[in-house]
């Protein structure tokens, strides 16, 4: 990894434990971009193909690397966007259960339609409570981050996994922006029927672009009417038949912002998910033993087996300026300091984080 690493010029400024709030850029997706625009200025128009190319590939990208079928992909410019056209071809009827606390853009954009919302606890035992509650209150919908914005909880994917062969009507929506890229996934044997993510955060994409990913159940349980000329891929013909994917893509998609996550999938595909996703259980590991140690985390993360690499931690804001000054890139959320890893990260950064934290306390 170390020769990884020095593709990421920040990391030479300091201990990079932020990518919860930003994942980086790095050299060779930089190059990549400055010779795509260079393409366009010098060869303006002539660049329309090569566009649509890109765009094409990128959908084919996201959905081999997720292993979801293709023509269920949406190229979305980010998770919020998608999630709220979606919803607007949801029945309004329906019995939607919730976690407390969970990304305000998740669960805002439910509250504020004419759903029946149920919530539950973001407790140790998650899994049993939602299992308990699916069981006894008609859930119709289920949705949840995979990973907490706030205090890293990592929901059990095999548990989704079997709820949904329990109670295949359920309809099971995700936010991955927290977890896609940190692990390899295979969306098609998952169990869920939604899964949308922003890319600028662990697939390191940069802002602007992201993706939904759709079972086949999904198309008969929405009715989207967004439409525009791109969804038809500019075909008159079309007009009144385009898949339901598609429907999330109305107008044109850049392909300066739409090859860069394609040019971030490559580059995770080369360093490969096994090792990014070992490198991650490692760094997971450490650090929860670490800062389980110093008392720094709560009880419903502490009581649980397996963890994200996020962590917030029980800190003032002397700490957070604290570890600031000694430049570590962190971030306050809640009443603690926002602690985040990726495959870039080291142990050895981890140790020094620690030693910062004995010395503040």
């Amino acid at each position: 990894m170390e020769k990884i690493r020095k593709e990421f010029p920040v990391l030479r400024k300091g201990i990079y434990a932020n990518t919860a709030v930003y994942g980086l850029l790095y050299d060779s997706l930089l190059e990549w971009r400055q010779e795509h625009d260079l393409d366009f200025l010098i060869d303006g128009s002539d660049m329309r193909e090569q566009s649509l190319k890109i765009i094409s590939e990128t959908r084919s990208a996201v959905g081999k690397f997720f292993n979801c079928k293709r023509d269920n992909v949406a190229l979305v410019s980010n998770f919020s966007s998608g999630l709220n056209i979606l919803l607007e071809g949801l029945g309004a009827k329906k019995k939607v259960l919730l976690v407390e606390n969970d990304y305000p853009s998740l669960n805002w954009s439910f509250e504020n339609r004419d759903f029946e919302v149920a919530y539950i606890s973001m407790t140790a035992d998650l899994e049993q409570r939602i299992q308990e509650a699916v069981a006894s209150d008609n859930v119709d919908v289920l949705a949840l981050s995979l990973v907490q914005w706030l205090n890293g909880l990592a929901i059990d994917l095999d548990f989704l996994k079997e709820l949904k062969k329990q109670h295949p009507s359920l309809i099971i929506m995700v936010d991955g922006t927290q977890f896609s890229g940190s692990t390899k996934f295979d969306f098609d044997n998952s169990g869920i029927d939604v899964l949308g993510a922003s890319a600028y955060k662990w697939l390191l994409a940069g802002y602007g672009n992201g993706f939904m990913l759709f079972s086949d159940q999904v198309k008969n349980e929405f009715t989207v009417n967004t439409i525009g000329f791109n969804a038809a891929d500019g075909d008159f013909d079309k007009k009144n038949n385009i898949r339901f994917a598609k429907k999330f893509e109305p107008g044109h998609l850049s392909s300066l912002i739409f090859g860069s996550l394609k040019y971030s999938i490559d580059f995770f595909e080369r360093i490969g998910m096994d090792n990014i996703t070992a490198q991650n259980r490692k760094l997971s590991e450490k650090a929860k033993a670490e800062f389980q140690k110093l008392g720094l985390l709560s009880d419903e993360i502490v009581q649980r087996k397996n963890h994200s690499t996020i962590f917030n931690i029980k800190a003032d804001d002397a700490t957070f300026h604290k570890l600031k000054e000694n430049d570590v890139f962190c971030a306050q959320r809640g009443e603690g300091v926002r602690l985040s890893f990726h495959f870039y990260n080291t142990e050895a950064e981890i140790d020094s984080i620690v030693k910062i934290l004995k010395t503040s306390r």
